[in-house]
């Protein structure tokens, strides 16, 4: 131009991307995922009954009890606000997520709250009540034979559909506030207040995104505890791998049979430099120790339960040999009902080739002598 400005500059570009209907459902999208957190009380915090002269406390945060039973219902609900308050989530549009199925019947739960649909992608091999649980609250399920490929096709059906691939994988560790806003760390120390060990010296808490872990291990270091975090993984998963040799390449060809922890890849959402201690649990001793869980407290878990507790009773035992006394935190993930054709069946374990005897023996024996052998 003549006057030396330039043309790029010479008129006003103007782009309204805001729509008042849209504004509108926003709102009272955010507004029903909020309510849901208010009308909801905290999870209990169950003592597991050991010795009294042990000097040592071992507590259950019992997960199972939020709405859509289990500790992923705090996960789909800070995932829900996080893709609405980006603007990722549109109504009309679908939500899809790549699941071993706990956090696909919370998130079910949550699409048909706000009123869009729902598709799960999951491994063929889910539970059956899982699924039931996803299409009750009105999600769809989508099966794959190769557990791996859950990543690719939730990202392929998104694009198709024009919907929102929601990727807990990626976004776990961030969707919630780990500083607090009642996360399940900030819940955990404040039900601890009055206990005789308020700060715990350890929590447990296994990995499937690894959101849990992260946020429980930077709430820790945020403020200024002394606890320690284990995260304990199963057969069939990476982690353990890629935490001991700094490997975030770190791969397994298998899937893990212990629904809802234990992951092919290094998922981004779990955060090993975060980690304290890792422990690598078989199958059969996390079978052993949900069990052992039925008989003492007549409680019924999923297998991440179990997987959590024996590493916490295995920590207990090392604090009872060293003298030291203190508190232990896991966690109860999930209920038992959505696994009584699995981890509760003995067909289901003599096909999957797990005897879970010598483990059972283990924990009986512990909680009787004291005596860990395993």
């Amino acid at each position: 131009m003549s006057d030396g400005v330039p043309a790029s500059a010479a008129a006003t570009v103007d782009v309204d991307r805001s729509d008042a209907e849209y504004r509108d459902w926003l709102k009272d999208a955010v507004r029903k995922v909020q309510a849901d957190s208010n009308r909801s009380a905290d999870t209990h915090l169950l003592s597991f009954p050991l010795p009294e002269q042990w000097g040592i406390d071992l507590y259950l945060k019992d997960e199972s009890t939020h709405p859509t039973g289990s500790l992923k219902h705090r996960l789909a609900r800070s995932l829900f606000l996080y893709g609405l308050c980006n603007g990722w989530i549109r109504p009309g549009r679908p939500v899809i997520e790549a699941s071993s199925g706990s956090t696909a019947v919370s998130e079910a739960y949550f699409a048909k709250l706000i009123g869009v649909p729902f598709i799960a992608v999951m491994p063929r091999t889910t539970s059956r009540e899982k699924t039931r649980l996803i299409e009750f609250h009105g999600g769809r399920c989508h099966l794959v034979d190769d557990p791996r490929t859950v990543y690719e096709v939730s990202a392929a059906l998104a694009e198709d559909s024009g919907g929102h691939y929601m990727d807990q994988f990626t976004y776990a560790e961030r969707a919630t506030d780990w500083r607090g806003n009642n996360n399940i760390a900030e819940s955990v120390y404040e039900q601890m207040k009055r206990e005789r060990f308020p700060e715990p010296a350890w929590i447990v808490a296994t990995a499937g995104t690894g959101g849990t872990s992260a946020t429980i291990a930077r709430y820790v270091r945020y403020m200024q505890y002394d606890t320690r975090v284990c995260v304990p993984d199963p057969e069939n998963s990476c982690f353990f791998d890629g935490w001991v040799r700094g490997d975030n390449e770190a791969f397994s060809e298998g899937s893990s049979r212990i629904e809802g922890i234990g992951r092919p890849r290094m998922e981004p959402s779990f955060l090993p430099s975060a980690v304290d201690r890792m422990m690598k649990v078989p199958d059969a001793a996390a079978i052993a120790a949900l069990r052992a869980l039925e008989r003492v407290m007549g409680l019924r878990a999923g297998g991440s339960t179990g997987t959590g507790l024996w590493s916490a009773l295995k920590i207990v035992s090392e604090m009872a040999a060293q003298g030291r006394t203190g508190s232990v935190v896991t966690l109860i993930c999930d209920p038992g009902d959505r696994y009584l054709d699995k981890y509760y069946s003995d067909g289901w374990l003599t096909a999957q080739g797990l005897d879970i005897a010598p483990y059972s023996q283990t924990v009986d024996t512990f909680l009787a002598t004291g005596d860990w052998t395993g």
